[in-house]
């Protein structure tokens, strides 16, 4: 089942006091094509992400879904409901936590703000509190829980923008850059925590995006690539790399060989090789295509003659590979 679909979206912003601008004989601007005929679907409990680079479309894509912004042309469904037409209900079902979160009361503590924000949605003061408490302990936010939101570091700010999502445990979650401001660990505990939303039953369904490639690589079942408003790609992060290159670079370092019999096996075997020297011994590099037993059979060869392995690299595509090859094409 799918809990987003998007279908033949387009977003388009015209140019501000055109009449105004040609009174004071400024010069003229063209609209700004944010998106075009975008449409993919996200099923219910997956964690999809959303590539590409500044401008690209995605925060606007991002908003429209939230009903915060109304598309130019097309439709957007979340749970069965319309962002336009039924934009009441898809707030009830979706939980957002922006990059540049503005929306907060400086003057207010965490604590208040959150409980604000919780009754907006319709929770008890006696459940809010229980829930504000329940995210304050998930997110480590309890020593911030009676400052000021003014006076939280960037990263704490953050992590509350995420708590406010999670108020009213919604089914989806819409996250740009949920990490973007936080420290390496507090970073690992929230990419832990949205990977834990996908085990939950009923599982919670998830638009993530990032700049942190080997963030959404690590996170997400599948991942679109965007460019100029429009869908490049649509795939899981492994098929996506492999567009780039089917092949992956292999380097085994070996202690103390006797190359010359190495050598021998593995030409033997018909496998292409190169020797190089290395600090502790010699390494062992060759290339193979993703996914064949050509590194199975290099191992046992090594092991079966005598070599003694220090250490494996495997250099293989990435996002990046893919998200340059899109903008290039």
């Amino acid at each position: 089942m799918s809990a987003i679909i998007i279908n033949n979206l387009s977003k388009t912003y015209p140019v501000q006091f055109p009449r105004l601008r040609a009174l004071f004989r400024r010069p003229a601007k063209e609209p700004v094509t944010a998106l075009k005929n975008v449409s993919f679907e996200i099923e219910q409990g997956e964690i999809f992400g959303l590539i590409g680079r500044n401008g690209a479309g995605k925060t606007t894509l991002t908003k429209i879904v939230a009903t915060l912004v109304q598309p130019t042309a097309g439709r957007v469904s979340v749970n069965g409901f319309d962002t336009v037409a039924e934009d009441e209900q898809v707030r009830e079902c979706i939980g957002l936590a922006g990059a540049e979160e503005r929306s907060f009361y400086w003057r207010l503590t965490a604590e208040q703000n959150l409980m604000f924000f919780a009754r907006l949605n319709g929770l008890s003061d006696r459940n809010a509190d229980r829930r504000i408490s329940e995210l304050f302990k998930i997110l480590e936010l309890e020593d911030a829980a009676r400052r000021r939101f003014g006076e939280l570091s960037t990263g704490n700010k953050q992590r509350l923008a995420v708590a406010r999502a999670l108020l009213n445990d919604p089914p989806v979650l819409l996250l740009d850059e949920p990490t973007r401001s936080l420290d390496p660990l507090a970073a690992a505990r929230m990419r832990e925590l949205i990977k834990s939303f996908a085990l939950r039953d009923p599982p919670i369904t998830v638009l993530f995006t990032s700049h942190n490639l080997t963030e959404v690589e690590t996170l997400c079942h599948r991942v679109a690539i965007i460019s100029r408003g429009e869908i490049k790609a649509i795939d899981t992060p492994t098929n996506l790399r492999a567009v780039t290159s089917a092949t992956e670079r292999i380097s085994i370092v070996l202690l103390n060989p006797d190359q010359e019999k190495l050598e021998s096996v593995l030409q033997a075997e018909d496998i292409s090789i190169t020797i190089v020297p290395s600090s502790e011994g010699i390494e062992v590099q060759f290339d193979r295509r993703l996914g064949d037993d050509t590194l199975d059979r290099v191992l046992g060869l090594l092991i079966q003659n005598g070599g003694n392995i220090s250490d494996i690299n495997v250099s293989r595509p990435t996002l990046l590979d893919a998200l340059e090859q899109y903008e290039n094409a």
